[in-house]
């Protein structure tokens, strides 16, 4: 049985490859990234959507471009949520209107959770985030930690999949 690696992305990743490789300039990481994308195997949750398009910039021109690799929210993914505000309250701040993390590891979670096998390929999801796990500060790195996802930064996603540009 082969293992197929897919992904659900945080906003970071998205603005930090922006940063460094922005979209008008370097066209193949994202050309890769939109491969991803059509191929089923990157994924975010629309809370990420939402708040990568309240910037009037080109990620967010092509953001809208690529809707379709954001989910909608599920009943068992506001169950998740519900289960990490409970443990992890300040995964949030309500300040900065920033509330698309956990329902990033609840993306994950959902599409983690075991159903009927109808294929000799097992998937395997990961979060891609550039948060990293300080100690037990509450990031996305250390929930998804407890719940037995691993956690990749982007430009190690692109070392794994041996991606050179």
């Amino acid at each position: 049985m082969s293992v197929e690696e897919k992904y659900v992305i945080d906003a970071s990743s998205l603005i930090d490859l922006n940063k460094f490789n922005p979209i008008d300039l370097y066209h193949t990481p994202w050309e890769k990234i939109e491969q991803l994308i059509e191929n089923n195997t990157l994924f975010s949750p629309i809370e990420v959507f939402k708040e990568l398009v309240k910037k009037d910039d080109l990620l967010a021109e092509w953001v809208k471009k690529h809707k379709k690799m954001f989910k909608p929210i599920t009943k068992r993914q506001t169950e998740i949520v519900s289960e990490i505000l409970k443990t992890y309250p300040s995964i949030i701040n309500v300040k900065k209107e920033n509330v698309a993390d956990p329902w990033i590891i609840a993306l994950a979670v959902e599409l983690t959770e075991p159903k009927k096998q109808t294929t000799l390929i097992t998937v395997k999801w990961l979060v891609i985030t550039e948060e990293r796990k300080r100690g037990e500060r509450v990031k996305i790195p250390l929930i998804c930690e407890n719940y037995k996802i691993e956690c990749l930064k982007i430009f190690d996603m692109f070392r794994r999949k041996g991606w050179k540009f």
